[in-house]
Parts: C-alpha cells; structure tokens; sequence
C-alpha cells in the first residue's frame, strides 16, 4: 500500500505538471520554501543533542503552539526544537516568535519518499509534534519505520473531513496506528478519530491548545503600539482575518457605525498577504479615507488602517473595542476568536464556524461572544456594543473566565509525551 501510494503520488504530479508550472508561475506562495520542500535541507547540530520537531500548518497553527513550545524548551533545555511550517506566512510568523528558540525554522517537507527520507536524515528526530490534524502517509510510514516518536496534539476533524475520511478507514488505519498517541480537542473528535481508524488505546481528549494562550505584550508594549496608531480618542473595530466577500460586509457596517459613532475607527486585516491590494482598492473604491500599517499611518489622520504587515494582529486586539472574526462568512469555517478574547474584547462572528465550532459554544455561552448570521445582523450587533456600554462591559470581564475555566491543555500534553 505504501508503495502503491508513492507510484500514484509520483503519478499525479507527472500528469498535473503543467497546471502546476502556472501554479508556481502566477502564485509566489506556491514557490515557497520549493527546494526545502523537496528535501533541500540544511542543519547544524550545535548542541549535538536530541532534537524534537514541532510542526504548524501556517498562522493559527503557530500561534497554538507558542506555549507548549515555550515550556517544551524549559523543561528540555538541552534539546534542539526545529519548527516546521507549511505555508510562507506561517514561516514569517514562527521566525518572528521563535528566532531565540528553535535551533532550525523549515518548511515540512513533501510527502515524497525523497523528502521525506532527507527531513529525516538531516535532522535526526526523537520525536515530532505535529500541531491539528495533518496526515501525511509517507511522512508517518516513514517515522515509524524509523523508529521516531509521533504525536498529534490539539487534533480535530471537520464533518466534512470526517465523511472523506470514512471513506478511506481501511487505507488510514495503519497510518493512524503508527503514531504513538493521538490527542484531540474534544470527546466529539476523539470518537470521529477512532471511527476513521485510529485504535481506541493511542486516543485521548486533550481539550483545546488554544486556552492556554497568554497575553503577549507588557504595558510598555501596549502604550508603544497606542502611540504608533493613535487609538487613544478613538474606539477601533478591528476586522480579522477576513476573507474574499467579507471586506464589503465589514466596510458597509463599518460605515453604518461611523454615521452613529464618529469616534469609531476601522483596523481591516485580511487574512491572506496576497489580498492587501484587493483590500486596498476596495476601501478606496468605497470613499473610505484610510492608511497603511506599513506606511506608520495613524488614527488621527484616517478613519481606517489596512494591517497589510504579519505578526501583528494578535497584538493589535489589545487597542481593540470590539472585533469580528472573519472566515465566518465564507466556506472557510472561521478563525481563532480567542487572540481577542484574551485581551477581554467581545467578539463577533458569522455562523459558518465549523472549525472552532466548540470554542465559540463556550465563548458564546459564556457572554463574551456573539454569533450572527447574516451581514444586516452584524451592523446592529456592532452598533449595540458602541451604545450599550453595560452590555460592552460585561462581554468584556466575561472573557477572562473562559481560559481560567478551559486552560491546561498544554500542561496535559507535556505530561503525556
């Protein structure tokens, strides 16, 4: 099956080159990281020890494993960590985080058997921490093979993954049986994982990564990105994440707010780095009088900031009033709402949420979280939080109980593995 699966993998990329050679041509992200991913590695073992990979898909994933990393490194200070990602704006991101931490920042390799053989080869593993649900055959095979520890941690199943993946339990069942232990968020996905051919004994409910998150400015920090942006007289309405549609949604409310709230600002960051320009024009099209986080631009002299930079956002919701949490009014299934959370801010979202489904039951039966579901609902969701100043406060001390009642998952994990 192993090799079957080689030849057939060889196969699609042979039969697709074509649309991949525009792919590379048209889409910069794509050419990312290429010749690591084809297992151009390079590694220096200063401290001839044990190494241990952490893997991060791209942003989110990333931002979830910050502490676990952290208090990996405490606890191990002797081992190497090398961080691996699969996207660009995951690798900016961990660089930024992880540059006094990590022994090597990477691109994960291609699940070609080359690749994977020369990852494995040029950094010696112990054991490899992959962050969410990313199931790669040979990359897995090939670890065990090895005689490597795997883990999954804060693993979750989408219902549409868990229909595709149910289709295909005879194929997963050694793939999912060769990893030591496999920790999901919730009993819901623990049960969906065995379903899809994991062994009962290597699943357990881990909760979720994304509790354990802390605030990552000092008071310093925070008075210095004030400064920079202004934000003192005003009260700023940060749109995170969004996604292609969701720009017009967040300017149309946004320009409902300013007629009622003249002190409101609008920070709009878009998910995708490649999406800046669109968002650009788009606020310009709209008559909206606005700046550039990457030009210095502040609230003083415009009512709105593209936050066309990465690494930020996070931090940002710290001069937040209220946020909405985009990739909720698209077939992306919604953000992480708990970066603002933790800063006590209340959030807002559309109700295509399925990829932080229990994370929002919690916040939203909590009172620290609002689902809508449709863009009219959001403008009077929004407009509520600027008049009701008791309804605000209380979203606001709400949020804190979520992480003093949830967190611990990163201390469960460290226990286990």
């Amino acid at each position: 099956m192993f090799i079957v699966y080689n030849i057939l993998l060889i196969g699609l990329v042979l039969i697709f080159i074509p649309f991949i050679l525009i792919a590379f041509i048209l889409q910069p992200k794509f050419r990312s990281g290429f010749f690591q991913k084809i297992g151009f590695y390079s590694y220096n073992n200063k401290k001839q020890s044990k190494t241990v990979v952490f893997h991060a898909v791209s942003v989110g994933e990333t931002n979830a494993i910050i502490e676990i990393v952290k208090k990996y490194h405490k606890m191990h200070p002797d081992e190497n960590i090398v961080i691996t990602t699969t996207t660009k704006t995951g690798q900016t991101v961990a660089k930024k985080i992880f540059e006094n931490i990590a022994s090597s920042i990477v691109y994960f390799p291609y699940d070609f058997f080359f690749s994977v053989n020369s990852f494995f080869n040029t950094f010696n593993p112990q054991k490899i921490i992959i962050a969410e649900t990313e199931i790669w055959p040979c990359f897995v095979i090939s670890a065990k093979k090895k005689g490597i520890k795997l883990y999954t941690i804060n693993g979750r199943i989408s219902p549409h993954s868990y229909e595709g993946y149910k289709k295909i339990k005879m194929f997963l069942n050694p793939i999912l049986n060769s990893y030591e232990k496999i920790f999901m968020q919730s009993h819901t996905d623990e049960q969906r994982m065995i379903d899809i051919g994991a062994d009962r004994a290597k699943v357990e409910v881990m909760g979720n990564l994304k509790f354990d998150i802390e605030q990552n400015l000092t008071d310093t920090e925070i008075k210095q990105y004030a400064s920079e942006l202004q934000t003192e007289n005003y009260r700023v309405f940060i749109a995170a994440s969004t996604h292609k549609g969701e720009d017009e949604i967040v300017i149309q409310t946004y320009k409902k707010l300013k007629e009622k709230h003249p002190d409101a600002k609008l920070l709009l960051a878009p998910r995708h780095p490649q999406r800046f320009d669109e968002a650009a024009n788009l606020l310009q099209k709209e008559g909206l009088n606005f700046g550039k986080r990457s030009s210095n631009d502040n609230f003083d002299k415009v009512d709105a900031i593209l936050l066309d930079t990465m690494g930020e956002l996070s931090k940002l919701y710290s001069l937040c009033y209220l946020a909405f949490i985009g990739g909720s009014f698209s077939p992306t299934g919604g953000h992480n709402p708990l970066e603002a959370s933790i800063w006590e801010k209340p959030v807002i979202s559309g109700n295509i949420i399925f990829n932080f489904k229990d994370v929002y039951k919690t916040a939203c039966d909590k009172k620290c979280a609002v689902i809508v579901n449709t863009p009219e609902e959001l403008i009077s969701e929004v407009i509520s939080f600027y008049d009701n100043e008791l309804k605000y406060k209380t979203f606001c001390n709400n949020a804190k109980s979520i992480f003093d009642e949830n967190k611990g998952a990163v201390n469960y994990v460290l226990e286990r593995i």
